[in-house]
């Protein structure tokens, strides 16, 4: 078993593992936790190890080309979406955002690019359009674990044959910044929405307003008459943001340094968050 290093956590910077590198202790497994996986001995120490396929799934660093060499059956990616589509750092964030009616979970035989290998087994997913990216994720990670178990075998007798990507259907994703969580209004509000729920738990959705508002949960409404694009709004019982075609209703937020709650209650608590009339409350 191969993992990432041990990193500190929490306020007291105690160290942590990440969790395969715990269960392979709890199993009793042979682990290797190399700071460079480029290194030499980090090399050695894999190739050592004797196995004839490699396993992948969100390591978070590249693996050499005389790794990938290494195994006599190659390294299988387990990557979380349906490739060629969203390629890259974050697949699951990227299938939310764009609205997405499915995502699924591709196994490639790894090559030197960038998720760019050919397609050995792949599942897919139907999305409800409700999914938030703790969740998806959880649902992936289960379908890519049976995934790797039922293709494994084949894959070694040499009962199944990988097919090339079509390199002109790939999109592309990057890490996402801080920045990315601004809840911007002049975009839609169902983009908008998508976003509070594709960038959970990073970088989170946010209003700068008095206090930054992290936004957990919302809602699409259509927009009302005299509505100006930025302002926050009164609608119902909670607050909202008026975008360029509608309004993003906020139904449960976090002020900076305090609980989360909902919409409704942050307003019984700031009663001049927003205006009755909408006309005043400005975001940015």
């Amino acid at each position: 078993m191969v993992s990432a290093p041990d990193r500190p956590a929490g306020r007291g910077g105690h160290s942590s593992a990440v969790p395969v590198a715990a269960r392979a202790r709890e199993l009793g497994l042979p682990l290797l936790q190399p700071e460079r996986l480029r290194s030499p001995e980090a090399l050695e120490s894999i190739v050592a190890l004797g196995a004839a396929l490699g396993v992948l799934t969100d390591y978070g660093q590249i693996v050499p080309a005389a790794l990938l060499e290494a195994f006599a059956a190659g390294i299988l990616n387990v990557h979380p979406s349906l490739l060629p589509r969203h390629r890259g750092a974050t697949p699951v964030p990227a299938a939310i955002l764009g609205g997405d009616v499915e995502s699924g979970v591709t196994l490639i035989r790894m090559d030197d690019g960038l998720d760019t290998g050919p397609i050995v087994a792949a599942e897919r997913l139907a999305l409800t359009g409700s999914e938030t990216t703790p969740e998806l994720e959880r649902r992936l990670a289960a379908i890519g674990s049976a995934l790797v178990r039922r293709t494994v075998g084949p894959w070694l007798r040499g009962a199944l044959v990988a097919r090339p990507q079509d390199d002109g259907l790939a999109t592309m994703t990057r890490p996402l910044r801080r920045e990315d969580g601004r809840l911007d209004a002049g975009r839609t509000a169902a983009t908008l929405e998508r976003q509070v729920r594709a960038y959970q738990p990073w970088p989170g959705s946010f209003l700068e307003t008095s206090v930054r508002l992290l936004v957990w949960r919302a809602e699409a409404t259509p927009s009302e008459p005299d509505d100006r694009a930025g302002t926050l709004v009164r609608s119902g019982d909670t607050a909202a943001l008026v975008t360029v075609d509608g309004r993003l209703r906020l139904i449960e937020v976090q002020p900076a340094g305090g609980p989360r709650m909902t919409g409704a209650e942050l307003l019984r608590g700031r009663p001049g968050f927003v205006e009755p009339s909408g006309g005043s409350g400005r975001s940015g």
